[in-house]
């Protein structure tokens, strides 16, 4: 693509969150992690800018830049000290007319609402644990063991580890307020599918494509409470989870079973409304696929399973990048129109 052509005219802003309260680790880490998508981005004929989130003020971070004349990569998890407020970077991207990369922020929204999402994969017949919300520390009548808890309004893994998982009814009642006291909000209680673990990307808008699934390997842990992806699993280097759940890239699946993986998670994806890219996690049990999670915005750093996924699939880091930004140039109004 010449570089006055299309997309590559037009220069990516590199939007992504720099907290001035991270450590020298955190923050090398996220330096490192932007100047090689940066590079990846130029690598594919792409102009990029840098546009660093250091405080709540997102409009000083976008002064700069004039919507007409670029398109946002939007890298930008949270603003410094607000927890959730993706959604509110992805508003005020709109509100100012930025075209920016990734879903809504009517879609992030009701991706933090975990009992939403299942309620309308659900409706919609696709394959989803059962589960049930407990606003108060009882949790009803429930007899379905193992089950596990979760918060009700958390992404990351935020509130699962190796005590989420229950066996009865009493570790379930203690689950379900340790949640309402540690986290303020409600417990969401779900069967616990003890099957094999598959993290799947997507992208694409209209024709949606899959990069080859990433299977979590459990079978280090012999306990169930053990066979899941906590919050040290993604991190905490040195913990158990961190290190005893291996990534099998590409999953070891049969025809059917990848045609079946690739049909339930397309129709949660259109379903949820999820644009440009996401990550779906299901688990496998008795020949079904079941969505855990949909993931609307997960992290393009070059060590996640997206990116090694996207290789594994022929594509350079770079490369999937740029279909994430071409993605978007589809709905900048000085490129939607052109042939």
């Amino acid at each position: 693509m010449a570089p006055d052509d299309g997309p590559a005219r037009l220069p990516v802003v590199l939007l992504h969150n720099l907290d001035p309260a991270w450590g020298p680790d955190d923050a090398g880490g996220v330096r490192e992690a932007v100047g090689h998508l940066m590079a990846a981005l130029r690598a594919e004929g792409h102009r990029v800018i840098e546009a660093p989130v250091a405080s709540a003020d997102l409009g000083a971070a976008l002064a700069h830049v004039d919507p007409a004349g670029c398109i946002v990569f939007n890298w930008c998890e949270e603003l410094p000290g607000r927890p959730h407020s993706d959604v509110q970077v992805a508003r005020m991207l709109e509100e100012r007319g930025f075209t920016y990369t990734g879903s809504t922020a009517e879609v992030l929204a009701a991706s933090w609402d975990k009992a939403a999402v299942k309620t309308r994969l659900a409706g919609s017949g696709i394959p989803t644990p059962r589960w049930r919300i407990c606003d108060g520390n009882a949790a009803g009548d429930w007899h379905a063991f193992p089950a596990i808890v979760k918060p009700a309004y958390e992404h990351s893994s935020t509130g699962v580890d190796t005590n989420a998982v229950v066996l009865d009814a009493a570790a379930l009642r203690r689950r379900v307020a340790y949640v309402r006291e540690a986290f303020r909000q409600p417990a969401m209680v779900e069967d616990f599918i003890d099957g094999r673990e598959f993290h799947v990307t997507l992208w694409g808008n209209g024709q949606v494509h899959m990069l080859p699934p990433a299977e979590m390997d459990f079978s280090a842990f012999a306990d169930v409470r053990d066979r899941l992806c906590t919050y040290d699993a993604k991190f905490t280097p040195g913990s158990a989870h961190y290190e005893g759940i291996r990534v099998l890239l590409p999953a070891v699946l049969t025809a059917a079973e990848s045609a079946a993986i690739a049909g339930t998670a397309t129709r949660a994806y259109r379903q949820v409304g999820c644009r440009d890219y996401a990550r779906l996690d299901l688990r496998l049990r008795e020949g079904i696929f079941y969505v855990l999670d949909v993931n609307p915005n997960p992290d393009v750093s070059p060590d996640t399973s997206l990116a090694y996924a996207a290789e594994a699939a022929g594509l350079s880091y770079g490369a999937f990048a740029s279909q994430l930004v071409n993605l978007a140039a589809a709905r900048h109004p000085a490129l939607r129109n052109r042939s």
